[in-house]
């Protein structure tokens, strides 16, 4: 079980284990804000799993602009579909080529399929007629949150529904 770990000011932190929800919460770090059906047992007690928690305190965090764009990146911001076809996608390619003075940016990256990559190869998409399904751009700030909240669990939607993004 994955644990929503919550800012002190409601703002999605982070995602960890319910082992280590369970030890914010008794340590006296934080507060169940939801919780599991099933309890977790220790050899004195049992304690409520956790689904969502909150900090005391505020931690806060530095936020820069995106990274430097990486395969993973790039695949997870565009949900592993490709550009191109709408398949799922697991390359990633230079909507401008390199070959043609294309940088590496956010906003030339795309995921691609394997055979969507092989027809394209250094064409340009003028040149073959394609058009692109999403525009390409730097991911918002949030994206540095774990690969869980792309599919959050119930508990943790009402927490998320109105945090800042």
């Amino acid at each position: 079980m994955r644990t929503l770990v919550l800012n002190a000011g409601y703002e999605p932190l982070s995602v960890v284990s319910s082992r280590r929800a369970a030890l914010l919460v008794m340590r006296g770090k934080a507060s169940i804000l939801a919780q599991d059906g099933t309890p977790i047992a220790s050899p004195s007690a049992l304690i409520p799993r956790p689904s969502v928690v909150l900090l005391h305190r505020y931690v806060r965090v530095v936020r820069r602009g995106p990274a430097t764009p990486s395969r993973r990146g790039v695949l997870r911001r565009d949900h592993r579909t490709c550009a191109y076809c709408g398949k799922p996608a697991a390359t990633v390619d230079h909507v401008v080529p390199r070959a043609r003075g294309g940088d590496s940016s956010w906003q030339n990256l795309v995921a691609c399929c394997g055979p969507c990559n092989v027809r394209k190869g250094d064409k340009t998409l003028e040149r073959l007629g394609w058009t692109l399904r999403v525009t390409p751009k730097a991911p918002l700030h949030h994206m540095w949150l774990p690969q869980e909240l792309d599919a959050p669990q119930e508990a943790w939607m009402p927490f998320l529904e109105h945090s800042p993004a």
